[in-house]
């Protein structure tokens, strides 16, 4: 019997059960894959509250991707084979101890990464490189800020930033989340509790403000960005996790800015040869080792609602990861 985080009632963590399935047979064409980690994102929380705009009919299982290895395959499926490590990407589905998946939502895991790292890799990353180079079309030499920078998606967004050859701003709630932002390459860093953000990034631009902005975090963040923006600003939204932000127009106006959303994960789905080209992209660039998750916490697939929680209070520096099958603390 396998195990899964299944979903009966929308709520917190709290309301989610650990439950014991019968594996299905498989259909001609899918794929099975013993999941061996999962990675915690934040539109998985919603999701269980009901608040995300993919709404799952109940019972679900939440968990937007896995890693793991695969452990059978119904016919001849050319390129895929028993015991290939492989990143897993579903709608949700992930936090359990196996999937069943077509072929096309597997991705070869890098050869450098473990398992919790694979399965952390593709939606941050994902989504930052399709912020800051579909959406954004981020230039070498411009101002990156990005707010939430300890956070993973926000990582992932310094990462990326520098590989493109902004100079990048880093702004995140404490210390130590910076120390890890300068470690991915931030050449600034500002600490919210410190001063107002938006002094801190005319003082680092000598006034002309922020190229792009970067923000998973709405709410108040989202207004005062809009003060301290350059001249044809693009202020990408990736989320709301403080809260849904509102525009003031004439500041959008005075500097010529953009307001531009990021779905990566639709944007792939409408064009998949955009998503296609930009998985490529990842995947040459964490072999090359120019790109990595960094997971901060390993935890047990029981543990699933501590992994949560881990960041819904923002005690997460990059990525939380589940772990299966006791795989805990290992690689």
């Amino acid at each position: 019997m396998a195990k899964a985080v299944v979903c009966r009632e929308l709520g917190p963590p709290e309301c989610l059960r650990l439950e014991t399935f019968a594996s299905r047979p498989l259909e001609p064409g899918q794929v099975r894959v013993a999941v061996r980690s999962a990675g915690i994102n934040f539109p998985d929380i919603l999701m269980v509250r009901g608040e995300y705009q993919l709404k799952p009919e109940l019972p679900f299982t939440p968990g937007v991707e896995a890693a793991g290895e695969v452990i059978e395959i119904a016919g001849g499926l050319e390129g895929t084979e028993v015991g290939d490590r492989v990143i897993v990407k579903v709608r949700h589905g992930a936090y359990a101890d196996e999937v069943v998946v077509a072929p096309s939502q597997l991705t070869p895991l890098p050869p450098n990464f473990d398992l919790a790292e694979g399965a952390t890799f593709l939606a941050a990353h994902g989504t930052a490189h399709h912020a800051l180079v579909d959406r954004g079309q981020l230039r070498p030499g411009e101002v990156l800020l990005v707010h939430g920078a300890g956070g993973g998606v926000g990582l992932a967004a310094v990462e990326v930033g520098k590989l493109l050859g902004a100079t990048v701003i880093a702004a995140a709630s404490s210390e130590e989340k910076l120390d890890i932002a300068k470690t991915k390459g931030a050449d600034h860093l500002v600490l919210y509790a410190r001063e107002p953000f938006r002094d801190a990034v005319k003082r680092a631009t000598s006034g002309r403000g922020a190229d792009v902005v970067f923000d998973p975090v709405g709410g108040e963040v989202f207004e005062n960005s809009l003060r301290c923006v350059a001249w044809g600003a693009r202020v990408l939204v990736v989320g709301f996790t403080g809260g849904i932000g509102l525009a003031r127009t004439n500041l959008l106006l005075i500097k010529g800015a953009s307001v531009l959303g990021v779905r990566a994960g639709e944007a792939g789905r409408r064009d998949p040869a955009l998503g296609a080209a930009r998985t490529e992209t990842l995947l040459k660039w964490a072999a090359a080792g120019k790109v990595r998750p960094h997971v901060s916490h390993r935890l047990p697939l029981a543990d699933y609602a501590q992994a949560m929680r881990l960041l819904i209070d923002r005690k997460a520096i990059g990525r939380v990861a589940l772990m299966m099958g006791g795989e805990a603390g290992k690689t």
